[in-house]
């Protein structure tokens, strides 16, 4: 008996440093971070946490999600606000958009369509009362609050795509939103967070099994849905049927912890993403001074079809934890998670 006492504490010591190895490598904590860009640092624009970024194409602005987020978790009501960059003049100003919205303002992921000659607007937003997704209108650069939705399918919610004015899907990066459930998905990886889709009346999860939902966006073009695994390193790539349901293709290996998605006029995809996870959460919580940053694109064809290019490689001393990289014509806005500005970079060639 006591002969197997200690093979099963030894197997059980074996087992233990097994799981703590795991979390180590899966999350990049031995990756050798080797700064890399071949273009160059156009500015730095003081905003903090511009954590995501979008393009108006047709119209030469990008809006930028910006929160300050220098406490984490946060023990008060975090502010924020949306952004307006003219891409037109190349001073690369910010002005605020909502300095007098009425409510309690978070803002996260965010996305946006054309109509006519406005912008559809959403963005998440994280309140001390819960998560809601806010709705706006882009008019002759005024952004008009429309409404709040929410519905008990937002648990976590991190970022939301538009589909038209009506239709849209989001992200909850966790089943569970504190205690050791949260840190099981963390640290095990555990696939527990979703995709929802809102087909103008319902709501309804369509995917499931993700290891931490983040970024989602829309390939219009060719019907496709691709969402940011950063826990697993992934992209997952799925097609979108005519009810909004969706079909899984399969997963983009990327090597790095993936974040928002960008799509240029390409149909290429533009990815900020963190190296290392356990750097970024170290980071997240005051308890590191810097987080690694890389900007990936996928260059996607199909099944088993695409090319991965590394664009952006940095250790965290010119800009910690990259969450997007949005493009236009030779620039990439690249925004962060919680640092004081963002950049503006220029393409190599």
């Amino acid at each position: 008996m006591k002969y197997f006492s200690k093979w099963l504490a030894f197997f059980i010591i074996i087992l233990i440093l097994i799981f703590i190895a795991n979390i180590f490598i899966s999350t990049g904590f031995f990756r050798t971070i080797e700064n890399k860009f071949e273009g160059e640092i156009i500015k730095k624009i003081d905003l903090p946490g511009a954590e995501d970024i979008t393009i108006g194409y047709p119209d030469n602005f990008a809006l930028i999600s910006s929160t300050d987020r220098s406490v984490y978790p946060p023990f008060k009501q975090e502010i924020g606000g949306i952004y307006f960059l003219n891409l037109n003049d190349g001073n690369y100003k910010v002005t605020s958009l909502t300095s007098d919205l009425p409510i309690p303002f978070a803002p996260h992921g965010i996305s946006m369509i054309k109509s006519d000659s406005t912008y559809n607007v959403m963005t998440v937003n994280h309140t001390t009362k819960g998560h809601s997704l806010e709705v706006f209108k882009l008019i002759d650069g005024k952004l008009i609050y429309k409404k709040t939705l929410k519905d008990p399918l937002m648990v976590s919610p991190n970022d939301v795509v538009l589909i038209d004015n009506h239709r849209f899907y989001f992200t909850n990066d966790h089943k569970y939103t504190k205690g050791i459930g949260r840190l099981l998905e963390d640290y095990t990886g555990l696939s527990l967070s979703n995709v929802v889709y809102f087909d103008g009346q319902n709501y309804q999860i369509v995917a499931d099994g993700i290891a931490y939902a983040n970024g989602i966006n829309f390939d219009s073009k060719r019907n496709l849905i691709y969402v940011a695994s950063p826990r697993k390193f992934l992209i997952k790539v799925y097609s979108r049927n005519n009810n909004g349901t969706l079909n899984f293709i399969e997963d983009i290996p990327c090597g790095t912890g993936v974040d928002n998605i960008e799509i240029d006029v390409h149909g290429k995809l533009w990815i900020g993403g963190h190296p290392n996870l356990l750097r970024f959460a170290a980071y997240a919580k005051n308890k590191e001074k810097t987080s690694p940053s890389e900007i990936l694109t996928i260059d996607y064809h199909g099944l088993k079809d695409y090319t991965i290019e590394q664009i952006f490689l940095d250790s965290g001393d010119i800009m910690s934890s990259a969450s997007v990289a949005a493009p236009y014509n030779d620039i990439i806005l690249t925004g962060n998670v919680k640092d004081d500005h963002f950049l503006v970079l220029k393409k190599g060639n």
